[in-house]
């Protein structure tokens, strides 16, 4: 039985009966973590297992938001502390070659910590480009202003994630930078003009369009469409996201859960659906919204089904490598900034 086009979240450490039954049932395409869901390695390790025992599908890829700095799922005492994207946005000014290197470097380690709990996928890099008067929601998450710039060090960031065996999902196209709201708790609406918006929002998604998955953008721009964010837009799907930027992987949605989108969760999923998005992200758990979800998400075919086993046999296994001696020069390159 083909999975259905729809991530989902569960509900805390371990699988509830009632999750069981829908996982069974429904089989999501895969499985995204929260705090909520983690307390020490073990028990993330049994928790993916089970998942993935659960849908019959040892390949079924577990996602994670392991940006660092802010953004981060897993943390101290049992995973390190990573810096935040600024950091290697300040190295990269300082030298470029060591601020992508530092950048590398903490996405290869960050996927070793995921490795070790059979997480295969890490919402990460971002390429959105902040600018003046924008929401804090992106902040020091991004990597800086200048769209070339942070190509560089997302693609740094992606290639550090490769070598430690775990897929990259870009984030969030085609750009959240401008955004004066936290897309969790309302709509914005950017203004922009599309010259402008091509000229630097875009711009750094265009350079990175090969990269095997990325996630919308729960953005208006009135100067492409004035009614829908880009996640229920097939205006900006089809003729900025595939065309202008160029994207051919698997596009998801944000959390369908978001205050930013209206309409109940089965009438958000329609519209994320007929927009051109292959896979509808559900994050909170609540398995009443699941429900409307899995009802309305179509089994995996044609181009969505070609782009997702296209995006999971990218992965390529880890390169062994000193995680010890990576640490300790990552923390002497991020240490001269304050990280």
């Amino acid at each position: 039985m083909a999975a259905r086009a729809f991530i989902t979240g569960t509900s805390g450490l371990i699988l509830t009966a009632q999750e069981r039954e829908f996982l069974r049932h429904e089989r999501p395409w895969g499985f995204i973590l929260f705090r909520r869901n983690i307390d020490n390695p073990l028990q993330v390790a049994r928790l993916v297992q089970d998942f993935r025992e659960t849908v019959e599908d040892a390949d079924a890829p577990v996602l994670i938001d392991q940006e660092g700095g802010r953004v981060q799922r897993l943390n101290l005492p049992h995973w390190p502390a990573y810096p935040p994207g600024a950091v290697f946005g300040v190295l990269y000014d300082r030298d470029r070659a060591l601020g992508l290197k530092a950048a590398r470097l903490s996405a290869q380690l960050i996927a070793n910590d995921l490795a070790d709990l059979g997480i295969t996928v890490d919402c990460l890099p971002l390429a959105d480009v902040p600018a003046p008067g924008a929401d804090a929601i992106i902040g020091d998450r991004a990597y800086g202003t200048e769209p070339d710039k942070v190509a560089a060090i997302a693609r740094a960031i992606t290639e550090g994630l490769e070598l430690g065996g775990v897929l990259p999902v870009l984030k969030h196209i085609p750009g959240h930078g401008r955004a004066t709201a936290d897309t969790h708790l309302k709509l914005p609406v950017v203004d922009a003009s599309k010259n402008d918006l091509e000229t630097v929002d875009f711009a750094a998604f265009k350079a990175l369009a090969n990269l095997p998955m990325a996630m919308t953008a729960h953005v208006v721009f009135s100067a492409i469409d004035a009614t829908q964010p880009a996640t229920t837009s097939a205006t900006i799907v089809e003729q900025v996201i595939r065309g202008t930027i160029g994207f051919q992987g698997l596009l998801m949605s944000d959390d369908v859960s978001m205050n930013a989108l209206t309409g109940s969760i089965a009438e958000r999923t329609r519209a994320i659906v007929s927009a051109g998005c292959d896979m509808v992200l559900h994050c909170n758990g609540d398995l009443a919204e699941m429900r409307q979800v899995a009802a309305e998400a179509p089994q995996l075919s044609g181009a969505a089904l070609e782009r997702a086993q296209r995006a999971l046999a990218s992965r390529k296994p880890p390169r062994p490598f000193d995680r010890e001696a990576a640490r300790a020069e990552l923390d002497a390159l991020t240490g001269a900034v304050g990280a």
